[in-house]
């Protein structure tokens, strides 16, 4: 809201600080007629004439101008319009009320909880997001006997999931030529809005909630992570698909509003080349730092999504292989670093081509304390697998940080 109102006002600085860059900002130029030099002429407090001759002079000197660091100011001393003062006026009694009511609503509940300081990690789910889940769900066909033994298998996770409810649940996910297709296929993808709709697959949006993001927190994962030398794309404008949301029912039901905000994670795993095991394992652990850097005491879950094997295409399909499953389910919990470095032939040839989504898995098991060598290994909370689902073996365990 606050950037459309910097856009409407053709308060170019304003628009910067709300998170514009100069690129797009130079299609708002184009619209009205301006040039790059009459726009940051306008940004300088400068006339066209004045910005030509300094940029003909030699331009502006590094004398006074330089980046103060960290803490500084990359763009220097911005005046306020009175277009943006006013936006301000009308924003801030409600920003006020609101802050101050999250403030004590968060301090009440760090003073149950007794706890305090940074976010934390403290617990990672693993689950398929198989969508006939979904289908079954929206169908009402969970007590059918085709569905009720797999539905049965998640109750204790709904349980422990009302026991220990994380404030975000950090979503590892592939979307499935929803969002992106071939004309944009992002390795790593963060959500980082404020919520997310239900995409539509074909069959309309899933008659679930809305998805509500923790944009403060996806931006600083974003910022962090990137630093640590992982190229992520950052998604403002996203739909979730089934990746998402199956994992959302299966661990917390059907509410009309979903308890926890969620930041979506994005991994291709559909279109190759796909990102390593060994990839996706580090990828975890950097996204652990970052979420242990973030000043704010959230209990976070991180949770790894798709699979177990299957394979949907070719003369291969409706292959499962249970047995590699179940040893896949072992290592995960016990020898994680010898598991990332299992090649993407083997995933293909033993688990079916769709089963490389489970190096997604190690994103969330890459991310938990054991793996930094700061906790013990995790306690297995609970444990399930079940064929079959559709065309695919499904998987499920929950492990607690110790």
């Amino acid at each position: 809201d606050e950037q459309r109102a910097a856009v409407r006002a053709r308060d170019l600085n304003w628009a910067m600080r709300t998170g514009g860059n100069i690129y797009f900002l130079a299609k708002l130029g184009a619209t009205d007629g301006l040039s790059f030099q009459q726009m940051a002429g306008s940004m300088t407090g400068m006339s066209e004439q004045q910005y030509r001759d300094m940029m003909i002079a030699g331009g502006r000197s590094a004398e006074g101008n330089r980046y103060a660091g960290e803490t500084g100011d990359a763009q220097g001393p911005v005046s306020r319009s009175d277009a943006w003062k006013a936006w301000e006026l009308t924003q801030q009694e409600s920003l006020a009320a609101e802050i101050l009511g999250e403030h004590a609503a968060q301090q009440g509940a760090d003073a149950a909880a007794g706890t305090t300081g940074h976010a934390r990690i403290t617990a990672s789910v693993y689950t398929s997001h198989v969508p006939a889940i979904g289908a079954a769900i929206d169908l009402g066909k969970t007590g059918e006997p085709y569905w009720q033994p797999l539905f049965a298998g998640y109750e204790p996770s709904k349980q422990w999931m009302r026991e220990n409810q994380p404030d975000v649940v950090f979503l590892v996910y592939n979307d499935h030529a929803t969002s992106f297709d071939l004309g944009v296929i992002p390795t790593f993808a963060i959500g980082t809005a404020a919520e997310f709709d239900p995409a539509d697959e074909g069959y309309g949006p899933r008659p679930v909630p809305k998805v509500m993001g923790h944009p403060e927190l996806a931006a600083h994962i974003a910022q962090s992570v990137i630093q640590q030398d992982f190229d992520l794309t950052i998604v403002n404008d996203l739909k979730v698909d089934h990746g998402l949301t199956v994992p959302m029912n299966l661990l917390f039901g059907s509410p009309e509003a979903w308890p926890v905000k969620v930041i979506p994670f994005h991994v291709n795993v559909v279109q190759y080349p796909v990102p390593s095991g060994q990839r996706c394992f580090a990828l975890g652990q950097a996204i652990r730092r970052a979420i242990e850097s973030y000043d704010a005491p959230l209990k976070v879950q991180i949770w790894g999504t798709g699979g177990m094997s299957h394979q949907l295409q070719g003369p291969r399909a409706g292959l499962i292989n249970k047995e590699w499953d179940n040893r896949f389910l072992d290592r995960l919990i016990a020898e994680p670093a010898e598991l990332a470095k299992v090649p993407h032939i083997e995933y293909v040839r033993e688990a079916g081509s769709e089963g490389i989504e489970l190096v997604m898995w190690l994103i969330a098991r890459g991310a938990m304390s054991d793996v930094a060598g700061s906790g013990a290994a995790p306690e297995v909370a609970h444990r399930f697998f079940h064929v079959p689902a559709s065309n695919t073996a499904v998987g499920h365990l929950i492990l607690e940080n110790q």
